[in-house]
């Protein structure tokens, strides 16, 4: 039987497990967060320049696992990235990440910045304890080369090629284009 006991960020001391401080697996999740980020925005970036979309399509592909398990065996963390609408089955969220991920779209429909949202959890299997945080990934605008409504003819060919079932397709600026999860053993 799985049960989580959210913590949000905005309201922590309304939840009775509050009391646990978890402020250093909030910091360690932050920082791992951001390592993760700046490597990935780094290498698509790179890409983008070299070779276009398409080139970053194969950043993606191939180097996010990477970056991901470098950056989760240096912080001591399991760090990757999820959404409703998942290009790589990898991604495929556990039924807590599709509640919060769900949560953090209504979040933003109601007008809350994207780039903010954010919640920390401790998620409970049987006598096992983890802690969760998610951070939202907001749809930027170079982010709709690969993942907007309408993608170019070479675009459409390397995401059919890389990702035959992708559904990550269809955002616009600042929808939710997902979340970075990070999970730590407690």
């Amino acid at each position: 039987m799985k049960r989580f006991i959210a913590l949000s960020l905005l309201a922590m001391a309304s939840v009775p497990v509050a009391a646990q401080d978890l402020s250093p697996q909030l910091q360690a999740s932050r920082a791992a967060i951001q390592q993760f980020a700046q490597s990935l925005q780094g290498e698509l970036q790179a890409a983008m320049q070299a070779g276009g979309p398409v080139q970053a399509i194969e950043i993606c592909s191939d180097r996010a696992p990477e970056i991901a398990s470098q950056v989760s065996r240096e912080r001591g963390v399991e760090i990757g990235r999820t959404s409703l609408k998942i290009r790589n089955p990898n991604n495929q969220p556990d039924v807590w990440e599709r509640q919060v991920l769900e949560e953090f779209d209504a979040r933003r429909a109601a007008g809350e910045n994207p780039a903010h949202i954010e919640t920390q959890a401790i998620y409970i299997r049987g006598e096992e304890k983890e802690y969760r945080f998610m951070k939202a990934i907001p749809t930027g605008e170079v982010c709709l080369n690969c993942h907007g409504a309408q993608v170019a003819a070479p675009v459409e060919d390397a995401l059919k090629r890389l990702y035959p079932r992708d559904a990550a397709r269809g955002y616009e600026i600042g929808d939710l284009r997902g979340a970075f999860i990070v999970r730590q053993p407690m």
